[in-house]
C-alpha cells in the first residue's frame, strides 16, 4: 500500500486512538454527476472492468499500514501455536491474517490433521475460516477498487444508462478514489516439526486439548493436563531465551505455576514469562468472536518482565482489537475467569431448562417466560432458550473443573451447587427422550426414528459431548428398528466412526445394529415414525410457506430472506485494514454471488491424484464443508411438507431446540412436541 503524493504526511494521525487517520477535503463538487443515481450502477460496471484490465487512477500511500503494525508489535517476528484443533487453528489464522508482518506456524503431532489444514479439506468447519485461510495461508494478489459505495438496486439500469457513460466519464472519472491493495506473501504455515518451530518462536501459544480425567485421582472431575505437560517439556528444552509462553488452553487455576516449575527444572539459568490468554470462542461463531472480540484477557505476573510480556502480546492483538478491549490482570484471575464464564453460562441454560418442565406441567409457554425474564436489564436475554441441554468441549468440562477446585479447597457447598447445574443438564436430555417414547405408545421396537442434528450446536462439526449422542444411547435401550442420523455440517463417515468408538461398532447398521448415518436429510426421514431435532440448525427451521405447500408436489423451499452484509465504503482511510477489506469482500460476494469478487485469491494448490478426500463419497461430503463455509452462500431450509408426506402415521416431530412452529406442523398433519410448552396430548 502507498500514500498518495498529494497528501502531506502531517495529515496522518499516527496516535494510538487515530492510527493513520487521513484527513482529506472532498474532491467531488456537490453538483457533480457523480451523485446521479443512474451513474451509481455505471461506477460499479466501470470498477469491475477497470479492475480486470488494470486501468484507472490509483490513489495510494507511501506510508504503509504494515509499517505501523510492525511498530506496534516490535520484536515479534515468529509465533508458534502448538495444537491444530478448534482453538489453535482459527486463532492462529486470524492472528496471521491481521498481522501480515508476523509469521505464524501451527504445529501438531498429527500429520493427517496438518495435511488437511494445507488443503481445502479443513479438519474443522467454522463459518468465515476458509476465506481468512486463503489470504494468510496462500498469500494474495494485488487488487484495487473504488472507494465509493455500490448501489445494488441500480444494477438494472446499466443497459439503459450505458449511453450516458461517455458524456459524464470525463467529468467524474478524475474524482474517483481508487484504492490499491498490495499483494501479500503467505505468513500462516502448518507443520509437524514441533521442536524446530518452537526454537524459532518469539511467542509460543499452547492450545492443546485439556479434557476431563477418565482415570486416577480426580477422575470424572479434574482436568487432564497430560498433553499440556508434554508440550511444556518440549518448550522448556527448545524455546529460545526470552520467548513468551501463552496459555490458550482452558486450564485449572494456578496452572501457570506448574509450567514455570517445569521450565526451571529443564532451563534453570533461563527466565521465561508465562501468560494466561484464555479464549472465549463459541463454536459456529469463532471467527466473528476472534475478529470482533468483546474482550481479550491477558494475565501476567506483577513483575516488570511480566508486564512487558503482556504488552508484547497485547501489541499483536492491538493490530485489530481496540485497546480498551484488551484487559490485563494477574495470572490466576485470568485462568479462573474462563472457568467462571463458562460455568455461569451453563448455569443459565440449566436454569431455563428447569423452568421448562414447570411450563409443560402448568400450561405456561417457556418462550414467553424467557422473553419476559430477558427484558429485565439485570438479567438479559442471552442463553435463555430452553432445549435438550448444553454440550461441547467446554461447559461440562469447565464446570467439573470448578467443582474439583471447590472440593480441593474444602468448599463442599460450592461444589454441590455447581454439580446441580450438570445434573439438570443430564436430566433434561433424559426427560426429552422419555417424553418422545411415551408419545410413541411407550415403545419404539420395530420403529424408525430420524435424528436431525448430531453436532452439539449449529454451524459447527464439533461433536464433542454431543447431547444427540447421549439421547441416542438412551433410545438404543428400547431397541428401535433404525436410528437415522443426519447433520448438515458433519461428515457421515466421521460421525459413524465416532459412534462406533464411543458406543460400540455393534450398534451400527452395517454390523447388525440400529444406527445409520445419512448424507441426505430426506433419506434419513423417509418412512420414519418420528423426527427428533437435536441441533438448532437454521436448515431445520420451518418457513412460512411450509404449511401451505402441497405434500404431493414436494417443491424445494426457498431460503428465508435475511439482511446481508452492507457495503463498508467509503473507507475513512485510503489504506483500509484487513478487517475492512474482508467486510467489503463479504458484501460483494453476497451481492453478486461470486467467490472472489476482488480477484485477490491466489490459485489454490491442488491436492494431487493420491488425495483420497478428493474422490468418492467421503470427498463429496468434505467438499460440502468447504462450500458451506463461504459467507454469502445461503443454505436451503428443509421442505417440511416433503418430510411430512413421507412420515409414518401418526406423524410425530419432537423438537428439542425450538426450531419448528407447532401450528405449521399441525397444518401439515404432524403432531409436534416442543420443550417448555404443552404438547399435542395436553398437560402431563
Amino acid at each position: 500500500m502507498y500514500r498518495h503524493p498529494s497528501i502531506p504526511s502531517s495529515n496522518i494521525d499516527a496516535s494510538e486512538d487515530g492510527l493513520l487517520d487521513i484527513s482529506t477535503a472532498p474532491t467531488t463538487p456537490d453538483g457533480s454527476l457523480t451523485f446521479s443515481p443512474v451513474l451509481q450502477a455505471l461506477k460499479l460496471q466501470d470498477a469491475l472492468e477497470d479492475a480486470a484490465s488494470g486501468r484507472g487512477k490509483q490513489r495510494t500511500s507511501s506510508t504503509s499500514l504494515d509499517a505501523a503494525m510492525r511498530a506496534s508489535g516490535a520484536g515479534v517476528n515468529n509465533i508458534c501455536c502448538v495444537g491444530a484443533g478448534y482453538v489453535g487453528g482459527p486463532t492462529a489464522a486470524v492472528m496471521a491474517f491481521q498481522n501480515p508482518h508476523i509469521n505464524v506456524t501451527v504445529v501438531d503431532r498429527d500429520p493427517v490433521r496438518i495435511k488437511q489444514w494445507k488443503t481445502k479439506h479443513l479438519p474443522i468447519y467454522e463459518p468465515g475460516l476458509y476465506e481468512i485461510l486463503r489470504i494468510a495461508r496462500d498469500g494474495s494478489k494485488a487488487c484495487s477498487f473504488y472507494n465509493e459505495a455500490t448501489r445494488s438496486d441500480s444494477l438494472d439500469s446499466m443497459s439503459s444508462a450505458s449511453s450516458s457513460t461517455s458524456e459524464c466519464e470525463s467529468q467524474c472519472g478524475d474524482h474517483r478514489d481508487e484504492i490499491a491493495i498490495q499483494a501479500r506473501v503467505p505468513n500462516l504455515f502448518f507443520s509437524t516439526e514441533i521442536s524446530k518451530t518452537i526454537s524459532e518462536a518469539d511467542i509460543v501459544l499452547i492450545a492443546v486439548n485439556t479434557p476431563t480425567k477418565t482415570r486416577g485421582m480426580g477422575s470424572g472431575k479434574a482436568t487432564d493436563l497430560t498433553a499440556l505437560e508434554a508440550v511444556t517439556r518440549e518448550i522448556a528444552i527448545h524455546a529460545k531465551p526470552g520467548a513468551i509462553l501463552v496459555e490458550k488452553s482452558t486450564v485449572p487455576c494456578r496452572t501457570a505455576e506448574l509450567i514455570q516449575d517445569t521450565l526451571k527444572v529443564h532451563r534453570p539459568t533461563q527466565s521465561f514469562e508465562v501468560l494466561s490468554n484464555p479464549e472465549f470462542l463459541a463454536a459456529g461463531t469463532a471467527i466473528t468472536d476472534l475478529l470482533s472480540p468483546d474482550r481479550v484477557i491477558i494475565g501476567s505476573s506483577s513483575t516488570s518482565a511480566g508486564r512487558r510480556a503482556a504488552e508484547t502480546l497485547a501489541s499483536v492483538y492491538g493490530s485489530w482489537v481496540p485497546r480498551n478491549r484488551i484487559v490485563t490482570m494477574n495470572t490466576w484471575s485470568s485462568e479462573l475467569s474462563k472457568l467462571v464464564a463458562n460455568a455461569m453460562l451453563a448455569q443459565r441454560i440449566s436454569s431455563i431448562n428447569s423452568i421448562s418442565a414447570i411450563c409443560e406441567a402448568t400450561g405456561a409457554d417457556i418462550s414467553e417466560v424467557a422473553q419476559s425474564v430477558g427484558m429485565d436489564p439485570r438479567i438479559g436475554d442471552k442463553y435463555l432458550k430452553a432445549g435438550i441441554g448444553f454440550g461441547g468441549s467446554c461447559f461440562r468440562k469447565d464446570v467439573l473443573s470448578l467443582v474439583y477446585l471447590a472440593e480441593s479447597l474444602g468448599l463442599h457447598e460450592v461444589a454441590e451447587y455447581w454439580t446441580g447445574v450438570l445434573s439438570v443438564n443430564v436430566w433434561q436430555r433424559e426427560r426429552f427422550v422419555r417424553r418422545a417414547v411415551r408419545c410413541l405408545n411407550n415403545t419404539i421396537v420395530g420403529k424408525k426414528l430420524a435424528i436431525l442434528g448430531y453436532a452439539f450446536k449449529k454451524d459447527t462439526n464439533d461433536t464433542r459431548e454431543s447431547p444427540a449422542l447421549e439421547c441416542i444411547k438412551i433410545l438404543l435401550e428400547d431397541c428401535p428398528r433404525e436410528l437415522a442420523v443426519f447433520d448438515p455440517c458433519c461428515d457421515p463417515a466421521t460421525v459413524k466412526a465416532e459412534i462406533g468408538k464411543l458406543v460400540g461398532k455393534e450398534v451400527l447398521k452395517e454390523n447388525g445394529g440400529s444406527i445409520e448415518v445419512y448424507a441426505d436429510a430426506y433419506a434419513a426421514c423417509a418412512d420414519a415414525h418420528a423426527v427428533l431435532i437435536m441441533t438448532e440448525c437454521d436448515e431445520f427451521k420451518t418457513s412460512p410457506s411450509s404449511s401451505n405447500s402441497s405434500p404431493t408436489l414436494v417443491p424445494k423451499s426457498k431460503p428465508a430472506s435475511k439482511k446481508g452484509p452492507v457495503d463498508p465504503r467509503p473507507f475513512a482511510r485510503l489504506e483500509p485494514t484487513e478487517s475492512e477489506i474482508l467486510q467489503l469482500q463479504k458484501f460483494l460476494t453476497s451481492t453478486f454471488a461470486v467467490d472472489d469478487p476482488l480477484q485477490r485469491f491466489e490459485t489454490e494448490q491442488e491436492c494431487g491424484e493420491e488425495c483420497k478426500l478428493c474422490a468418492g463419497e467421503l470427498g463429496d461430503e468434505l467438499e460440502k464443508t468447504v462450500v458451506l463455509s463461504k459467507e454469502g452462500n445461503m443454505k436451503d431450509k428443509l421442505d417440511w411438507a416433503r418430510i411430512a408426506y413421507h412420515l409414518q402415521k401418526p406423524k410425530w416431530v419432537f423438537d428439542g431446540r425450538g426450531v419448528v412452529d407447532a401450528d405449521e406442523m399441525r397444518g401439515l398433519g404432524v403432531r409436534a412436541e416442543g420443550i417448555g410448552r404443552v404438547g399435542w396430548r395436553g398437560r402431563r
